[in-house]
């Protein structure tokens, strides 16, 4: 698996990379993983509902191809997108979306911290709070976006927002309970249960 990181980088261009590498891909394509963060945007899924933005903000919404409701991408939020050829890897959408949590999990418990899942939300929860998210689009067998998960950021924007759709939900990050790793360190760690859950595929052609 190639990993790329591009560092801070706007959004829309880089959804718009994703889905051109996915068009483009075929037998003979290594999958990649992007390690990025993002300048301020609340992205809106295929099926998301524009009411759930609760007021008027300077924040850009982009309106995207992935499942889910309402999130917010900010600097401080370590963002990994995977590009996958799920036949290749003999994977379901449920089997993957269960492996990123579990990547998401692992990383977090290395700081000592107890996050879970939570039936019918998609995303990893410390004491029922929100600290990651996750989104996926899968075409041709192959799958872009991916997840985020809060570290160091301003989590002011959430709270303009029902995340993910949901009223209420409160959205927290690693540094809420005292982790001092920096977003970078933080995303290679979780690199690291990544591509654990994830091994190396070759290519079949």
């Amino acid at each position: 698996m190639i990993v790329r990181r591009p560092g801070l980088v706007p959004y829309e261009p880089t959804w718009r990379a994703m889905q051109a590498f996915t068009s483009s891909r075929d037998a003979s394509t290594e999958d990649e993983l992007w390690l990025v963060q993002h300048p301020p945007v609340y992205t809106l899924g295929q099926a998301g509902k524009p009411e759930h933005l609760l007021q008027a903000t300077e924040i850009p919404m982009v309106k995207i191809d992935r499942g889910g409701q309402i999130t917010y991408h900010g600097p401080g939020q370590v963002v990994a997108y995977l590009l996958l050829d799920l036949h290749r890897r003999h994977l379901k959408v449920r089997e993957m979306v269960n492996l990123l949590e579990q990547s998401l999990i692992d990383c977090i418990a290395d700081y000592g911290l107890n996050a879970e899942r939570k039936d019918g939300a998609p995303g990893v929860y410390i004491a029922g709070e929100k600290v990651a998210a996750l989104g996926l689009r899968v075409r041709n067998g192959c799958t872009y976006h991916g997840l985020s998960l809060n570290v160091d950021m301003d989590l002011t924007p959430f709270t303009w927002i029902n995340p993910c759709g949901y009223s209420g939900l409160k959205t927290i990050q690693l540094k809420d309970f005292g982790v001092t790793e920096a977003p970078d360190e933080v995303a290679e760690r979780l690199l690291g249960h990544l591509r654990r859950h994830f091994p190396d595929v070759p290519p079949t052609a």
